[in-house]
């Protein structure tokens, strides 16, 4: 057998280590959980130490698995929640402060007074003004953490994406590099010049060489320090997740379903801009980029696990399918949960159930509402002249078949759900790999065609509405 490509995916709640064949499939998996940590409604953070110890843990235990020791590792790449940041000892790579998530909104009232420069922050990084990107999070670390600011006085503080982090600790050399992907989201960096902007870095007070230096996401990134094998792609957690079948259609729509849920259409090698929508890159080298037009839900898996806590329902996975097929019509549930993402960019209205019902209807509604914000930007994509005729789904609410029949009815698109689950891990191995131009489904995925549906499309109306739309 082939050597294989090894694939890091640190996600929210694990870290993964998973080592791909020539063909695309898992051959040795490993898994790591991580803890989140929510102090508040508006501060969300990890422990950076306990990240670097499973990043060890899990490439470790692939290393010694049975099946990749006889045939080896040709090359390897990493995937990593974007928008969370992280800050280190540049000797040492001990860890200054958690790792503050994505999910965080800590610096929400700081970043309000840059509001005038919403359409120029647009126009260079692709990305609205929001404290779900970097730059506040960077800037939070040096203005209250007494550990950064001292570093920063030594001449020793490093900082920036969490790729970054992961990145130094996994590699031999201990570089400091970010890749185009997780660069973009500190809403610090240039999407057309690919590097940190002048201007950006002087608006929100943060100085470029505390930064990584930036490069390509398929790139000679360095070798492994736990085995001599070369990293040759960095990429977000969800712009990998594009390519898990290879390259994509330009007309259909990837949406990942998990914590969030994204929604991501490619533009080839042009850059489309939209007010509501972001803007970002899949995949570059050191000639071109590939862009991709991006919907984000906040309030995905984490507007049903709120709802769980809320009104005391356990278990919701295990249930949804079933409470999805009854036929009784649900009410209607303002999803604000982690802020309004796409096309909103907002708090939006307090989480609120609007109608008559039991709490399994209630839950229904959560899980509608998902679909209504994804469909939300479905529309916001069609208005930006993306022909939208087909969508694939991954992620953990993905695995409801009744949830992706809805999103067909709603969407009046075929759903195609491949039978494969690692979608972020497969889609940075087929970069790692050099984007094989043989890369098989071995066993096929799951179709769900669009049926009408008069009453899903009338509440999806009126949720617009009550959202303010």
């Amino acid at each position: 057998m082939n050597p294989l490509t090894l694939i890091i995916d640190q996600g929210t709640h694990a870290t993964r280590a998973l080592a791909f064949d020539a063909d695309g499939q898992v051959r040795a998996a490993a898994h790591c959980p991580i803890t989140l940590r929510r102090l508040n409604a508006d501060r969300v953070e990890q422990d950076a130490a306990e990240i670097a110890a499973s990043l060890r843990q899990v490439v470790s235990e692939i290393l010694a698995d049975d099946v990749v020791r006889p045939t080896g590792i040709a090359q390897a790449g990493l995937a990593s929640q974007r928008s969370s940041v992280a800050a280190w000892d540049r000797e040492t790579g001990e860890p200054l402060a958690p790792v503050i998530s994505w999910q965080d909104w800590r610096a929400a009232d700081w970043l309000a007074q840059f509001a005038e420069y919403t359409p120029i922050i647009r126009e260079k990084t692709g990305l609205p003004l929001s404290p779900h990107y970097g730059a506040s999070k960077l800037r939070w670390l040096l203005d209250n953490v007494p550990a950064v600011q001292q570093a920063r006085l030594d001449d020793r503080l490093a900082f920036g994406p969490l790729a970054s982090f992961l990145l130094f600790h996994l590699l031999h050399d201990k570089p400091l590099l970010a890749d185009h992907a997780n660069a973009n989201r500190t809403q610090l960096w240039h999407i057309d010049y690919r590097d940190w902007d002048p201007w950006l870095l002087d608006l929100f007070g943060i100085s470029g060489n505390l930064l990584p230096a930036c490069r390509p996401i398929v790139h000679e990134y360095g070798r492994m320090a736990l085995a001599d094998v070369p990293v040759t792609a960095v990429n977000g957690d969800q712009n990998a997740a594009v390519y898990a079948l290879g390259q994509p259609d330009r007309d259909t729509a990837v949406i990942n379903l998990g914590t969030g849920a994204f929604v991501l259409i490619s533009t080839g090698r042009r850059r489309v801009s939209h007010p509501a929508l972001l803007t970002g890159l899949t995949s570059s080298n050191a000639f071109v980029g590939e862009y991709t037009l991006e919907g984000t839900v906040n309030g995905a898996g984490s507007a049903l696990s709120w709802a769980g806590e809320q009104w005391g329902v356990s278990d919701i996975p295990a249930y949804l399918d079933e409470w999805l097929a009854r036929p009784e019509e649900p009410p209607i549930f303002l999803n604000s949960i982690g802020g309004l993402g796409s096309p909103f960019w907002r708090p939006g209205p307090e989480p609120a159930i609007v109608g008559q019902g039991e709490p399994w209807q209630w839950l229904v509604a959560v899980a509608e509402s998902i679909l209504f914000l994804v469909q939300i930007n479905l529309d916001e994509m069609r208005a930006a002249g993306a022909a939208v005729r087909r969508v694939q789904v991954s992620g953990g609410l993905a695995q409801a078949d009744n949830l992706c029949q809805r999103l067909a009815d709603l969407s009046g698109c075929p759903v195609y759900r491949p039978q494969m689950t690692e979608a972020t891990a497969r889609g940075t191995a087929w970069l790692a790999a050099g984007r094989p131009s043989h890369w098989p489904e071995l066993q096929p995925g799951k179709h769900f065609d669009p049926r009408p549906d008069k009453a899903l499309a009338d509440r999806y109306w009126r949720f617009r509405e009550l959202m303010g739309l």
